[in-house]
């Protein structure tokens, strides 16, 4: 049995890429849009013509480490941005990445120490003529669009308490909404909202505390259709454990026009040793549904109640409709860390459907679906693999999946034409030793050592899946050597596109899973597959340069057998695939 040895020090490692994008930018490139579909409607390049794409031109960002998220498209012009420092560049399309201007941030780079998963950004937004960008320090930077020059920043967090900024700045009307990271550091998450225009703070809604703090209205926000109640949060933790209780919404950010509801997840209570803080720890682990222009909570849904596995529940929401027993339903998809597919009515937080998308998940049976049981809504934890009895920690083996998850924060893709959502896998197992931990401002607070490995009898540790919402089940499954780290691309032209840790770019038939097409990138790929047209052409494009958790073997230069627990299948042997690098590689048919 191969295992990774990942100390506490080492942090949760998790993904998220991509930014939102006003209805300017969606009309020209396949970005995630309001409801994260990751769709393109773009049909030249396609599943008879796909074997004929070729890299036309690229660009080096002069950046090593994890190059996560997807470039902006505004207009004739892409904006890549970088790791830390985070630097941005704007690319001229008409002049094959002739660089426009270059935007370089100042900030201590003592703030990488505190990063958790590497030194990635997930992305930039654009609205207003302004490009957003949110910086390792938690700086919130609004750039003019066509020089690069600053024009407002505000400080998010403050990095001495742990709290440092990866995750992609979402616009929503005349707002800019950005989360924060350091769960791992006893930060207390929130997420804030401010204007576009000047960078005043109009809301932050605290994921955890009083229902002043969380922005809850104890009559009218529900959970699964029943008032919440007043002090809810409190209730749930034992004295003043929230005060450092987690729950960093550092996840993508989706929106309802019609509803004016935005939706997003937070992440894992701390510390990781559950002993430590007895109750459901609500609001970790949670969707969210908020109004947009106020930040008051319509519903919450708490999917993994008392957290004893680090499975933050901050991937993607996914917004679509559906007919469901003959009516129309707004509906939310989330593959969450935990193994489990949620449909959630997104208008009232109805649970509609809960199921395992990997057959390996074996912490919980189920969750449990009678809405006449006390239990209702929450999972059947199966007891050999809690993480602690008795009130007493227990190391504990073969949980699966692992603290990873079967999927990360990297983003599925769903294709209106097929109907099927297309989901980046991970398949490891782990086992999980808690040990007592005191919180310190600013250190690690995470009480727990795991070690990793592929699912019994399994060799490949990753891989795509098709999933059908409707029938609740795997349509076709693609298994692969490494985990899939890459935001997952469908278009109507037939094809799903995403990127491999060994760095290919790879098209399959959307409705098959059958691969059509490859080409190797110079770095492993955990970045998000894109497409755009420019002047009536269709292009592909994707940041290579592996990182986050998934090359950490190679930023942590743990690439000899003799570290990492032994570990040569999970981290050394990506040594033998690609190395460290960033490059935007940008592709059309030939």
């Amino acid at each position: 049995m191969y295992g990774i040895k990942i100390g506490a020090a080492c942090l949760a490692f998790a993904w998220l890429a991509a930014a939102a994008l006003s209805a300017r930018v969606e009309a020209q490139t396949a970005s995630p849009g309001f409801a994260n579909l990751r769709y393109s409607p773009l049909t030249e390049i396609n599943a008879g013509n796909v074997q004929r794409l070729t890299p036309v031109w690229s660009f080096s960002t002069g950046v090593l480490r994890g190059h996560e998220g997807a470039p902006l498209v505004v207009g004739g012009v892409i904006y890549v941005h970088t790791p830390f420092p985070n630097t941005v560049y704007a690319l001229d399309l008409g002049h094959e990445g002739k660089i426009l201007w270059k935007y370089e941030p100042r900030q201590d780079s003592g703030v990488v120490a505190l990063m958790c998963c590497d030194t990635v950004s997930r992305g930039l937004a654009f609205a207003d003529g302004k490009i957003f960008l949110y910086q390792a320090d938690t700086t919130l930077v609004a750039l003019d669009v066509a020089t690069g020059a600053p024009i407002w920043s505000v400080r998010n967090g403050d990095p001495k308490k742990g709290a440092t900024g990866t995750s992609a700045p979402f616009v929503v009307k005349d707002k800019v909404l950005v989360g924060v990271s350091g769960g791992e550091f006893g930060l207390r998450g929130y997420l804030t909202a401010y204007d576009i225009a000047t960078g005043a703070k109009v809301w932050r809604a605290y994921s955890i505390g009083p229902d002043a703090d969380t922005l809850i209205d104890p009559s009218k926000t529900t959970e699964l259709g029943k008032p919440v109640g007043g002090e809810a949060s409190l209730a749930s933790w034992q004295g003043d454990q929230w005060k450092i209780g987690g729950g960093a919404p550092w996840g993508r950010i989706s929106y309802d026009p019609a509803l004016n509801l935005i939706y997003y997840g937070t992440g894992n209570p701390s510390t990781w040793n559950p002993t430590q803080r007895p109750g459901d720890n609500k609001w970790s682990m949670a969707i969210v549904a908020r109004d947009a222009d106020t930040g008051i909570a319509r519903w919450v849904y708490q999917m993994t109640p008392h957290d004893q596995w680090d499975y933050d529940g901050v991937n993607e929401m996914i917004l679509n409709d559906s007919i469901i027993d003959g009516r129309s339903r707004k509906l939310l998809m989330h593959f969450d860390r935990n193994g489990f597919a949620y449909v959630l009515d997104r208008a009232d937080g109805e649970l509609v459907s809960a199921d395992k998308y990997d057959p390996a998940v074996n912490w919980a049976r189920a969750i449990d679906m009678d809405k006449a049981s006390k239990s209702y809504g929450r999972p059947i934890v199966e007891g050999k693999y809690s993480i602690e009895q008795n009130g007493e920690e227990t190391q504990t083996h073969g949980i699966c999946p692992s603290t990873v998850g079967a999927k990360n924060a990297n983003p599925a893709a769903y294709s209106t034409a097929t109907g099927l959502f297309y989901v980046p896998m991970i398949r490891l197992c782990m086992d999980y030793e808690p040990f007592r931990i005191a919180y310190a401002e600013g250190q690690p607070y995470t009480g727990a050592d795991t070690a990793v490995y592929p699912e019994t009898g399994e060799t490949a540790m990753g891989g795509l899946i098709a999933w059908d919402a409707g029938t609740r089940r795997i349509v076709w499954s693609d298994r692969k050597r490494f985990a899939v780290a890459s935001g997952v691309l469908a278009t109507a032209g037939g094809l799903v596109f995403y990127g491999t840790l060994e760095g290919y770019l790879k098209a399959v038939d959307a409705a098959s899973g059958r691969e059509l097409y490859r080409f190797k990138t110079p770095s492993g790929i955990v970045g998000d597959v894109t497409s755009f047209e420019h002047q009536g052409r269709q292009y592909v494009a994707v940041l290579s340069g592996v990182g986050g958790w998934s090359g950490a073997g190679l930023t942590a230069g743990l690439t000899h057998s003799d570290e990492g627990s032994n570990s040569p299948e999970v981290y050394a042997a990506l040594a033998n695939y690609t190395a460290l690098g960033g490059q935007l590689t940008v592709f059309a048919l030939r």
